[in-house]
């Protein structure tokens, strides 16, 4: 059989290096949990475990449920991408989001701010959406911080407040919390 790919040995203590050119490639960082199993022939696979992909498809209801509450676009992200995408967001869904989103998230930034402001961030670098407003909580499970709960307005008379704000705060807890169990 003709090895493909970069070859590693496994140590005496059975670890084995993920070469840093996947790591950066698929954004594994230090500490980021990582599924193993094994198919049918036999391979072993390694993937990106994602707390909040477990929830994807409760995630998307979740989404719709604060969508129509709050009037507006509604995002939940996990450390790289958004998961689940409701009133007008589904250009979101799948998307990565931007370094800046990465940098605030992992500083455990919350952020509601308008577009001109100084802490307004671009969310994705993959969509170029007229966004004038957004809200932004992190959600955390036993401390990590595994995602975020966002909300985006387009309209100008749309202006997040401490009502959205609060609203986000308490999705973001519901939803750290449900990894937790």
């Amino acid at each position: 059989m003709k090895a493909t790919g970069i070859v590693r040995r496994i140590d005496e203590l059975g670890r084995i290096v993920i070469p840093k050119e996947i790591r950066r490639v698929l954004h594994i960082r230090e500490s980021d949990p990582i599924e193993i199993f094994t198919d049918r022939e036999g391979h072993v696979i390694l993937k990106k475990y994602s707390p909040l992909g477990e929830l994807t498809e409760f995630a998307g209801k979740y989404a719709e449920t604060l969508a129509s509450v709050s009037g507006h676009m509604t995002l939940i992200a996990d450390r790289d991408t958004f998961i689940a995408a409701a009133g007008g967001a589904k250009v979101y869904q799948g998307k990565a989001i931007s370094k800046k989103m990465e940098e605030k998230l992992n500083a455990r930034e919350t952020i509601i701010a308008s577009k001109g402001d100084r802490n307004f961030i671009a969310i994705s670098e993959e969509v170029s959406d007229e966004i004038k407003h957004q809200a932004i909580v992190p959600i955390l499970s036993e401390g990590d911080m595994i995602g975020a709960v966002v909300l985006l307005s387009k309209e100008n008379k749309a202006k997040m407040a401490d009502v959205e704000l609060k609203l986000i705060q308490a999705a973001s807890s519901f939803l750290g919390r449900q990894i937790e169990h």
